[in-house]
């Protein structure tokens, strides 16, 4: 039990994460919050609003992803919403801010090797 714990924690808490960006960028962007987390003006966050809360959707989406696979213990589901977690931080350190690589794409990172290395599927007896 123990071992499959520890991956089970690490995807839960990439899942939070993004129920928490999924937050930020819908409803607060361009709140105080939403302004001091992603340091804009509140020009640029009323102008982008529209654009960040379909961000935030997406978000949700690698959420409820990560959720599902952690409900039914779905290790391919599992997997697969890290893989795009892993591939959305990538692409957006790349492309926006490099900060995005490390606050999003390495805990997906560390979470996709904790479930491959603990998370095994039982072997089956013949």
């Amino acid at each position: 039990m123990g071992r499959l714990l520890i991956p089970r924690i690490a995807v839960a808490l990439v899942a939070i994460e993004h129920v928490y960006i999924l937050v930020l960028e819908m409803f607060f962007w361009n709140k105080p919050l939403g302004l001091k987390t992603f340091n804009l003006t509140q020009e640029l966050a009323d102008a982008t609003v529209t654009l960040a809360a379909n961000q935030g959707l997406y978000n949700g989406f690698l959420a409820a992803g990560l959720i599902f696979g952690l409900a039914t213990n779905n290790r391919v589901f599992k997997i697969f919403f890290l893989a795009c977690v892993i591939v959305a931080g990538v692409y957006g350190g790349a492309t926006a801010v490099p900060k995005i690589f490390f606050t999003q794409a390495l805990p997906a990172l560390i979470a996709l090797a904790l479930v491959l290395a603990l998370d095994k599927p039982k072997a089956r007896n013949a």
